[in-house]
C-alpha cells in the first residue's frame, strides 16, 4: 500500500509573539504544540512523540525565536506524544503541569511504544514534571501572561489549557481533537463536556487543538454534540448488554463518519460504560483490551505515522 507523505508541520505567529506549531495529519501520535516568545526567553507548550520530531520542532522554535532559549515548558496531560520531549529541554528548566500528569506520566512510563511499536522513536528518555500544581498558575513571558488552568478529568486526569488572556489564544491540548474522534478512555466523559464549557467560556479567538488544524470557538459545539451523542450511544448499548466494540460496531456515526480515527469509539465507550457502572472516574481501564477492541473495530493495526 502506498502511503502519501505528510505535509511539513506548520510553525505560525498567532498572536504577537505566540507561536503555533501545527503537524499534519494530527493523527495518533501527531500533535499540536506552541511557545511564547519573550525578549530574553521561550515558554515551550507541550513536546511531541519521536527524537525526530522534537528535534524538528525545537529547531523551528530556536530559529523563529533568535536563539533565545528555551527557560520554561509545560505539559497538557501525560501522553506521550505530549512528554516524549521533555527529555531533549535544557537541564535544570522548569516543566510545569498539573500534578496528576506527574503522576499518570510515571505510571505510564513509555507505553504508547507499546500500543504504537512501528512508529520510530528514536532515543527516548522518561523526564516527568517537576513543578505541579492543583486549579491554576500564571506564567509571565515579559508581559504576556499565560495562566494554566486545570480543566481535567476529561481527556486524561490531569489536563491542562494554557490561556493567554490578552492575545486571545488557548492551547488546549486534547481536549480539542479538531477533524478526528476525542479519545477518553484515559478520562472521563461525564467531565469532558464541563472541560470544553471552561474553554468556551473563555471567548478565545484562535483554539490550537492538540491535534488537527487550527480552530475557531465553533469547533467546541462540535464536540459538545459529539459528547452528547456519545452519552446517549453508551446509555443505550449499555441497556441492551452490548459489549463497547459491538456497540461501535452498530453506531449511526452521521456527521462523525467523516472525523478521523472513528476506533477511538471503542475506547470511548469502554470509559463510558465504566462510568454507567458507577465505577469512580479514577478507575483505570485495561488499556490493552481496549487497544485490542480498536484495532479489531478497524480491521488491522491502528494508523501511526508518527
Amino acid at each position: 500500500m502506498v502511503t502519501e507523505p505528510l505535509a511539513s508541520p506548520e510553525l505560525s505567529e498567532v498572536a504577537p509573539g505566540v507561536l503555533a506549531y501545527v503537524q499534519p495529519d494530527g493523527s495518533w501520535m501527531i500533535n499540536n504544540t506552541g511557545a511564547v516568545v519573550g525578549s530574553s526567553g521561550v515558554l515551550l507548550i507541550d513536546t511531541t512523540s519521536t527524537e525526530r520530531r522534537n528535534r524538528a520542532l525545537l529547531g523551528a522554535i530556536d530559529k523563529r525565536g533568535g536563539g533565545l532559549p528555551i527557560r520554561v515548558a509545560v505539559n497538557t496531560h501525560h501522553h506521550g506524544d505530549h512528554t516524549y520531549g521533555n527529555w531533549l529541554l535544557p537541564a535544570g528548566i522548569p516543566i510545569v503541569a498539573h500534578r496528576r500528569c506527574r503522576e499518570e506520566l510515571l505510571r505510564a512510563g513509555l507505553v504508547a511504544q507499546l500500543l504504537f511499536p512501528d512508529a520510530d522513536y528514536g532515543t527516548v528518555e522518561l523526564h516527568p514534571p517537576t513543578l505541579t500544581f492543583e486549579k491554576t498558575i500564571t506564567l509571565h513571558v515579559d508581559q504576556t501572561r499565560v495562566e494554566l488552568l486545570f480543566v481535567g478529568p476529561a481527556h486524561t486526569a490531569g489536563d491542562v489549557i494554557a490561556w493567554l488572556p490578552d492575545q486571545g489564544v488557548v492551547f488546549t491540548g486534547d481536549i480539542v481533537f479538531h477533524g478526528g474522534h476525542p479519545f477518553l478512555a484515559e478520562g472521563c466523559l461525564a467531565n469532558y463536556p464541563a472541560a470544553l464549557l471552561r474553554v468556551q467560556e473563555l471567548g478565545a479567538r484562535v483554539l490550537v487543538p492538540g491535534h488537527g488544524p487550527l480552530a475557531s470557538p465553533e469547533a467546541l459545539d462540535g464536540l459538545l454534540d459529539y459528547a452528547e451523542w456519545l452519552t446517549s450511544l453508551a446509555r443505550d448499548g449499555f441497556a441492551a448488554g452490548l459489549e463497547p466494540l459491538e456497540a461501535a460496531r452498530r453506531a449511526d456515526l452521521g456527521r462523525y463518519a467523516t472525523w478521523s480515527e472513528p476506533e477511538r469509539l471503542v475506547g470511548n465507550l469502554a470509559r463510558a460504560y465504566s462510568e454507567l457502572r458507577g465505577e469512580p472516574w479514577a478507575s483505570r481501564l485495561d488499556l490493552p483490551t481496549v487497544a485490542r477492541d480498536m484495532v479489531e473495530f478497524n480491521g488491522g493495526p491502528l494508523r501511526c505515522r508518527a
